[in-house]
């Protein structure tokens, strides 16, 4: 028994103290007699748990579960192990009924509920999962010759996981947050481990018998920063319906913005767009930045549709409302750049003119070498809205390789951005006062 006032001892083989309590019940299978074990332990990093066994002198039947001991969690747990050698076989994993277990690259999943829960490693549960597919095996036979084959195949994928033939997933997710495997570098993180804690769903909530809280706006802000929205429209191209996505993303040493993707299914059109999550700053903003070779390719760039592009020594400008509003890379944007102007309708056809036919190849080769870091040229976003970025590579310290100017908009730019019709001020006396 454990000490008194101490009923969860951390788990170890070497506490001669922790002894299971033993319970006489009765055994399911032939109605006799049987002893039940109970221990009440902790699993180190993890919490309290109860582990119950079950063994009837009379038949042989045995069986071992496991429960927690705590409440259900705030959040629900989702553990992804890339299982790389046999020695990850021999992680200890809690799998509680509520939870789900699989390995995705085999489409194999163990359903919530369908099995108690287990106090075991990794292969252990493997073992429980080619244990359970072969119990019917021989009847299967009997019945459906085609079907038993089949999952004799599987069978044979499922114990080809245990030699670790080649890397594979394994998934534990339970909504109710008390499953677990174990990190042999605890307290260091895992790399071969990544945790993620969700917030359950209604549908899990009601599985686990737990009523719907109301959310706190605080945590809903922060769910809607995390989440992909998704709302229903049509193909720019062929019209048809489509999907787009879009999210809240936060740009480092910037701001919020929105961004924005369609795909259609129908004829595999992809656009992309970028919305600023502020309104117009006070400021524009015009960016320098010296390209220098091909490390500079990888920069990211948030372009507005307010924001024009200069290229000098190619003697290109590029005016605001081009391309749109775009998260991209350097390369990314220099190579929509090269699309732009090599679908221009002007230069197609039969009345395309050679000469600046060849102007656009030549301008399409030079761009090419400032991809490919064999000329140096300088790349100028001008923003006078303010919102857009040119990733600092030294941040927050200095880049020098790129320069970010402030500047007040010049009264053409404001009526660009109809700003000059904006009256913020003083407007209620004009709308109240008399005509």
């Amino acid at each position: 028994m454990a000490a008194a006032g101490v009923p969860f001892r951390p788990l170890s083989a070497d506490d001669e103290e922790q002894l299971p309590t033993e319970l006489e019940s009765l055994c399911m299978a032939c109605y006799r007699p049987g002893a039940t074990r109970l221990l009440l332990t902790r699993i180190p990093f993890f919490r309290e748990v109860i582990v119950g066994s079950f063994a009837c002198g009379s038949c042989g039947w045995s069986n071992a579960e496991i429960q927690s001991a705590g409440l259900i969690q705030a959040r629900g747990v989702r553990y992804a192990l890339a299982v790389r050698s046999r020695q990850d076989l021999d992680r200890s994993v809690v799998k509680t009924d509520c939870a789900t277990a699989g390995v995705p690259e085999l489409h194999f999943e163990i359903p919530a509920f369908s099995q108690k829960g287990v106090l075991t490693t990794l292969e252990g549960i493997l073992d429980r999962a080619i244990a359970g597919l072969e119990q019917d095996q021989p009847d299967r036979r009997k019945v459906d010759a085609d079907v038993a084959g089949k999952i004799d195949e599987f069978i044979s994928k499922l114990k080809g996981l245990k030699e670790v033939e080649s890397a594979f997933t394994f998934i534990l997710d339970d909504p109710s947050g008390n499953s677990f495997v174990e990190n042999p570098c605890a307290p260091q993180k895992d790399d071969a481990l990544e945790v993620t804690h969700y917030r359950r769903t209604t549908q899990q909530a009601a599985l686990l018998g737990l009523e719907e809280e109301e959310e706190d706006p605080a945590d809903s802000a922060e769910d809607l920063r995390n989440e992909v929205l998704q709302f229903s429209t049509n193909c720019p191209e062929c019209n048809a319906p489509a999907s787009t996505n879009m999210k809240l993303v936060q740009i480092p040493h910037f701001k919020e913005v929105i961004i924005m993707a369609t795909t259609c299914e129908a004829c595999g059109h992809r656009t992309n767009e970028v919305k600023s999550g502020g309104g117009i700053e006070p400021l524009g903003t015009k960016m320098t930045l010296h390209v220098t070779g091909p490390a500079d390719m990888t920069r990211d760039v948030l372009k507005s549709e307010t924001c024009g592009i200069e290229i000098p020594e190619l003697e290109f400008e590029l005016g605001m409302g081009a391309l749109g509003g775009k998260f991209t890379t350097l390369e990314g944007l220099l190579k929509d750049i090269q699309a732009l102007v090599e679908k221009n309708p002007f230069g197609l056809g039969d009345s395309s003119c050679p000469d600046r036919a060849e102007k656009r190849r030549a301008f399409g080769r030079k761009l090419q070498q400032i991809v490919d870091g064999q000329m140096k040229a300088h790349l100028v976003l001008d923003d006078p809205a303010g919102n857009s970025y040119l990733q600092n590579l030294y941040a927050p310290e200095e880049d020098p390789e790129l320069c970010v100017e402030r500047y007040e908009r010049r009264f053409e730019q404001n009526e660009e951005l109809g700003l000059n019709d904006m009256k913020t001020e003083g407007y209620e006396a004009e709308v109240s006062s008399p005509p």
